[in-house]
């Protein structure tokens, strides 16, 4: 998943929002508002909606802090986390590789229920050191009915996501003993994978009939939830099977050697008409003087307006090479496809020692995977 909006960096981990997270971000200020608004009917309109949005970005950062606590286990572990984005269900932590062992997966995903809890219990702390009655006490001021909630906010995350459901954080605590009892991270997770489908299974029938007993868009909430569990099992259950299929494979086994390669000077209209359309090819290689200088694919010739392409060379389009991730020829296939899915690439260039050997493409990678379902092998 990737951020559209980068916030910056903590603890060297970049901090985005993927555009979803603006629609849940509308929709809690305007849930917070009409609670408090209700609650506490001698407050004025301007305080309730800045108590709102306070407290809604409050609870972003909350979620934040959960993210980090994943994060900061798996990078006490070797396992280095490039990003955190937040979208409409939550955080995701983009880790560069799967847990080496049950161990540090365990950890990993118990540190985020944890850190909630924790800040529940501050939270829950300083609200009742300042005289919080509970959440429905209309005499509470601003301050104080914001910390109650983010307590019974936090306690409810917390909560949430130690349910057993992969790939929530209960569901990898799941994965963990199921990978501790196999030794085999694919049956691990191919069990939790099921148990994690069972629950959206579940989630689902419980947010239709709570829809169509009354409970409206909290009962089409819950089955979305439940819609994001089924798939996202389904994802990462596919996910092992591919990086089971391709252990042992090597970049330079499957890479592309004779990569097509087209001269800097090029415009892009010609690129398109005389070799983009007619063979078929998807990625090229740009040459200037007699160098690799880049690379060059139809999403980058897409930014470029088309009354603009007779008049836009190559070089001014392409992606430069000291820009573009690079893999080793010895490096591990999975490893490459990793580093594609979280790059959000297609095509990755391979080099050795400065010099450029090849192209690995995501295409190339699902024709071998296909071949191989087809074989069993």
């Amino acid at each position: 998943m990737q951020a559209q909006v980068q916030l910056g960096r903590v603890f060297g981990i970049r901090i985005g929002l993927h555009y979803s997270w603006f629609l849940i971000a509308i929709l809690i200020v305007f849930s917070l508002s009409g609670q408090f608004a209700t609650v506490h009917r001698d407050w004025s309109p301007g305080v309730v909606w800045g108590t709102a949005i306070l407290t809604a970005l409050l609870f972003f950062i909350c979620i934040v802090l959960h993210e980090l606590g994943h994060s900061v286990v798996a990078q006490s572990r070797g396992i280095r986390v490039p990003s955190i984005v937040l979208f409409a269900l939550g955080g995701v932590s983009q880790m560069e590789r799967e847990s080496p062992d049950a161990k540090t997966e365990f950890w990993m995903a118990l540190a985020g229920p944890l850190v909630s809890f924790v800040l529940g219990l501050l939270c829950l702390g300083s609200a009742h050191a300042m005289g919080w009655a509970g959440p429905m006490s209309s005499a509470a001021s601003p301050l104080v009915a914001m910390l109650g909630w983010l307590a019974y906010i936090n306690f409810m995350l917390g909560a949430f996501n130690l349910v057993p459901a992969y790939p929530l954080d209960g569901g990898r605590v799941f994965r963990a003993a199921a990978w501790w009892v196999t030794h085999s991270i694919e049956r691990a997770t191919r069990i939790a994978s099921f148990v994690g489908q069972i629950f959206g299974f579940l989630f689902i029938l419980a947010g239709l009939w709570q829809f169509f007993h009354g409970q409206g868009f909290g009962g089409l909430w819950i089955a979305f939830i439940g819609w994001f569990l089924l798939d996202a099992a389904r994802s990462s259950r596919v996910q092992v099977e591919v990086m089971h299929a391709l252990a042992g494979i090597k970049v330079r086994d499957v890479m592309e050697r004779n990569c097509a390669v087209i001269d800097a000077t090029t415009n892009l209209q010609t690129l398109v008409d005389e070799h983009l359309l007619r063979t078929g090819q998807r990625c090229f290689m740009v040459q200037k003087d007699g160098q690799m200088a880049g690379l060059i694919t139809p999403a980058d010739i897409s930014r470029v307006e088309r009354r603009m392409w007779p008049l836009t060379t190559v070089e001014q389009a392409m992606r430069p090479l000291a820009q573009l991730q690079v893999v080793s020829p010895d490096a591990p296939v999975a490893q490459a496809l990793e580093t594609m899915a979280r790059e959000n690439i297609n095509q990755l260039p391979v080099a050795s020692n400065g010099h450029l050997e090849g192209v690995l493409s995501r295409a190339h990678l699902l024709e071998i995977l296909r071949t191989r379902a087809q074989l069993k092998v």
